[in-house]
């Protein structure tokens, strides 16, 4: 399959960061998005993003000009092989983009969604023949971040999935081949469960929406992006594995499991936190904490990247 010429719908910040990530690998890319100031706002993630995708040696057969941006949905995807669709995440509007651009698709062109709670069943209505659509699910920064959840089902042609792999995998993504249908997939519904637990402490008066946060990003969190949490788990009790480890520790977690609070975002829970998390920002603006989180992300690829 040739790749070169891609396509992005919506040109958010999921959008933008994937259109800047196909521009690095030196693809070029269409884009559509109603908004009409959408060309500006692109144009300067890209730029944004640039430098980043450059120390990371993503960016060192591209270019950010190889980008164009069309006046509807059907123009962008003409002759474009592989589409990153990422318009908002409801099922009218996913339906009825899909009914526009299917008719203008090349035969082999392959669609992908970024739907991050949508399941590929609810999508694919939206189309006459769903064969080459596929749910292609990033974490956010796409350009920064490895990881996408890739997931096809019994409506999905053979070979279309593992086509969308070795695509995001050119890009340097790291793909999860997802083998059942369930809201938020892998990666969200693990955050949603960490989450819920970091609300209950806060809620629950055990520590600060800061320090919650510190616990993750000091204690596990360095610990997870080495490697996931079972396998964590197994060197955790050196030569007896895994085995060794729940034998020990079985009573522990499940007691720990059963006093996990059930928690949901009301109205008093949903400020606790507003006020909680503007406290840890101590003034740093959105743009500030976005520019200091992207740098750590880098620092940490870099190390990482050179270590496997």
């Amino acid at each position: 399959m040739d790749t070169q010429h891609t396509a992005c719908l919506g040109g958010g910040v999921i959008g933008a960061s994937w259109a800047a990530l196909f521009l690095a690998s030196g693809r070029s890319v269409a884009m559509y998005d109603p908004d009409p100031d959408v060309e500006k706002k692109v144009r300067s993630y890209i730029e944004t993003a640039w430098p980043a995708l450059v120390e990371l040696g993503l960016a060192e057969r591209g270019t950010p000009e190889a980008i164009s941006f069309s006046p509807n949905a059907a123009s962008a995807v003409e002759g474009a092989a592989f589409v990153q669709e990422n318009v908002p995440e409801r099922l009218e509007i996913k339906h009825a983009t899909f009914a526009q651009i299917e008719p203008a698709l090349t035969p082999d062109a392959i669609v992908a969604s970024s739907a991050s709670g949508l399941t590929l069943g609810q999508m694919q209505p939206g189309w006459k023949n769903p064969a080459r659509f596929v749910l292609g699910h990033p974490f956010n920064p796409p350009h920064l971040i490895p990881l996408v959840e890739v997931l096809g089902n019994d409506k999905t042609a053979d070979g279309v999935v593992e086509a969308a792999q070795r695509l995001y995998e050119s890009l340097g993504k790291t793909t999860i081949r997802v083998n059942k249908e369930v809201p938020g997939h892998v990666a969200n519904r693990l955050q949603a469960a960490i989450w819920r637990e970091a609300i209950h402490l806060v809620t629950s008066g055990v520590a600060s929406v800061e320090d919650v946060d510190k616990a993750v990003w000091a204690g596990p969190g360095l610990r997870w992006a080495a490697m996931g949490p079972t396998m964590l788990f197994n060197l955790g009790a050196g030569e007896g594995g895994l085995r060794a480890f729940c034998d020990h520790f079985t009573q522990t977690f499940n007691g720990w499991w059963d006093d996990m609070g059930e928690v949901y975002l009301s109205e008093d829970v949903t400020r606790q936190l507003v006020d909680g998390v503007q406290a840890e920002a101590e003034g740093k603006t959105p743009a500030e904490l976005s520019q200091q989180r992207d740098a750590l992300i880098v620092a940490l690829q870099k190390s990482i990247s050179g270590m496997r």
